[in-house]
């Protein structure tokens, strides 16, 4: 993550160090996998105010970003996206025949790269396989808990579990808290740290 120092024109300011954003390629999302996000603020039914101190900020649309990656085939990675509802930066990938989807971004993914899912795909940068097939020592992310449920753990800005072990049926993972954690060891999970997209 290439970080900038911001010009101290306030005491604020004055030692603030932030996210250069310069992985990110560009700030229109696809808009086939866009949706609303509805906000109360604080309004009930009826339109009343129920409670306080909530309200304003900016509007968002919610990225749809898949987690299951359950599409088999090389896809290509079209752009590096921010996403105003996450910490992590978002992937755009085109696959041969045209579909588009967002995936979360992990470090050293750029525009140009091919990643793939499948149960037999090398466990490199930005691929989804299960932990069955994939070295001991792996860093990995966005990690099933049930097979097909779709990736539940180590999702957010520069996390990432290590494949520490593997017994019969589960993979030990050892978490950013340092946590011992089993894991079936079907489930899918992709390869890879996240990229850190400092808010």
């Amino acid at each position: 993550m290439a970080l900038r120092k911001f010009k101290p024109i306030t005491a604020g300011t004055r030692w603030r160090i932030g996210n250069a954003y310069v992985e990110v390629t560009t700030n229109v999302p696809e808009h086939t996998l866009v949706e609303p996000k509805k906000r109360t603020g604080g309004r009930n039914s009826s339109g009343h105010l129920s409670m306080r101190y909530r309200g304003g900020g900016h509007k968002k649309k919610y990225r749809i970003i898949d987690f299951k990656r359950n599409k088999t085939g090389l896809a290509e990675v079209v752009s590096i996206e921010y996403d105003p509802n996450r910490t992590a930066f978002i992937a755009l990938l085109n696959y041969a025949d045209g579909e588009k989807r967002y995936i979360i971004a992990p470090q050293g993914l750029v525009v140009g790269n091919k990643v793939e899912a499948g149960e037999f795909v090398a466990p490199e940068i930005g691929h989804a396989l299960p932990m069955k097939n994939m070295p001991l020592g792996t860093n990995v992310h966005n990690i099933e808990m049930q097979p097909g449920q779709g990736g539940k753990l180590s999702r957010s800005a520069g996390s990432s579990a290590q494949l520490t072990n593997k017994e019969e049926k589960y993979a030990i993972l050892k978490m950013p808290s340092g946590e011992l954690r089993k894991v079936l060891i079907n489930c899918y999970a992709t390869v890879g740290v996240i990229s850190n997209s400092d808010h």
